[in-house]
């Protein structure tokens, strides 16, 4: 029978609650068979003394002497981890996210080199276009659209009367005048003269009908004329710009769960997923005024991932799934390189010269990667050639965020 350490034979043999302060315990004649807890005062007392350089900002030197690693932190983000989403860039330097889900009340943030500021309380979601340097911000009556970050207002626009509504993203229209809110109690198409619910389709004959949908996903092409759409118990759905509905696919595993599209708007990308694993087919644009219904003609990306977060380069789609895998495949289905973060990722977003990478995760870390700069430590996991210049770590419990 297994005799591990715990914690409350720790405390009876120091006499203290701070397990990061113990420097000596003595354990002779207990016959413990499980010291794994030790790995957890390890942690603790590295966590200690990375609040200490954060504080005294001497943080390079105690990267230099402590590279980050995620397996020993698990307890702790097990506890005070977070979601962080809604990654938009703003500059080489410079991204803003949101702190939370949809659903919890949420804080905004911008972050410059190390230097983090907190926004308007009144924030609930952000969205950056495709093109042209537009933002999208929901407060707590309307989003409004911006040329460049906190630059001129282009439009406004007043939610759905829907009540609670947790906004899960925004994508904004490359002009501004258009904005997709995608949400647990539908997805939105919202213009200057109203909005309307282009998914999911309403059943007129089911008096119980409701507009809830979990894994509530949409994606836009990068010239704003084809929208994806979908759900859990949906098909994937491809819309015209106006949000009219031009074509159903089939998914290739149970539920639909993601969606992307390509760079130069020839695919789409489709994920759908069981359990904690998925598929990702691509589907030619050009195809979809013909295919009217189920099974379209496409390309298996990949047979593993269930996507939460991606963005798409030139050449490659970067996926971030349920493991805390970030991966890369070409256009035809080719793993490229694969990099471990930890923790379901739930967010991206990507320089626009695409050499740098921000990652967020459940964990409530954001990973800054420079691409194809080398590997920083000889402890990372995974074959992608990436440099990670530092991360930020927004526990619940910690005052302030800690960078590392």
């Amino acid at each position: 029978m297994s005799k591990p350490l715990t914690l409350e034979l720790i405390h009876m043999k120091t006499k203290t609650n701070r397990i990061e302060s113990i420097k000596n315990l003595n354990l002779w004649g207990n016959d413990l068979d499980d010291i794994s807890i030790v790995s957890q005062m390890y942690a603790l007392e590295v966590l200690s003394l990375l609040k200490k350089a954060n504080k005294a900002g001497t943080v390079d030197t105690f990267r230099a002497q402590f590279p980050p690693a995620y397996a020993p932190f698990i307890h702790i983000i097990q506890e005070q981890g977070q979601n962080i989403e809604n990654l938009c860039y703003i500059n080489e330097n410079t991204i803003a996210f949101v702190i939370g889900s949809a659903y919890e009340k949420r804080s905004a943030y911008v972050l410059t080199n190390r230097i983090i500021e907190k926004l308007s309380d009144s924030i609930q979601a952000i969205g950056r276009s495709h093109q042209n340097n537009i933002y999208a911000i929901a407060k707590t009556n309307s989003v409004t659209t911006h040329k460049n970050w906190a630059g001129k207002k282009i439009a406004e626009f007043k939610l759905p009367p829907v009540v609670p509504l947790p906004i899960s993203q925004l994508i904004p229209f490359n002009d501004g005048l258009s904005v997709l809110l995608v949400s647990s109690e539908g997805i939105y198409l919202l213009t200057t003269s109203g909005h309307a619910m282009i998914h999911p389709i309403p059943d007129r004959e089911d008096k119980d009908w409701s507009s809830y949908i979990d894994m509530e996903h949409a994606a836009l092409s990068y010239d704003n004329n084809f929208i994806a759409v979908g759900d859990q118990t949906s098909a994937h759905r491809i819309l015209n710009r106006a949000g009219n509905h031009i074509a159903t696919i089939d998914p290739q595993s149970s539920y639909p769960h993601y969606a992307l599209f390509s760079k130069d708007g020839q695919q789409v990308l489709l994920n759908s997923c069981h359990l904690y694993t998925g598929a990702t087919i691509s589907v030619p644009t050009a195809g979809f005024p013909n295919i009217n219904t189920g099974v379209a003609r496409n390309t298996i990306i990949d047979k593993n991932c269930r996507v939460y977060a991606a963005v798409a380069t030139s050449e490659h789609y970067i996926f971030g799934d349920a493991a805390g895998h970030v991966q890369a495949f070409d256009k035809e289905g080719k793993k490229c390189w694969h990099y471990f973060v930890g923790s379901t990722i739930t967010s991206m977003t990507l320089s626009e010269d695409e050499k740098t990478l921000w990652v967020a995760s459940c964990s409530g870390m954001i990973h800054k990667l420079k691409l194809n700069e080398g590997q920083r430590d000889n402890h990372t996991i995974g074959n992608g050639n990436h440099y990670e210049e530092f991360r930020v770590i927004f526990w619940k419990n910690e005052p302030q965020p800690l960078v590392w």
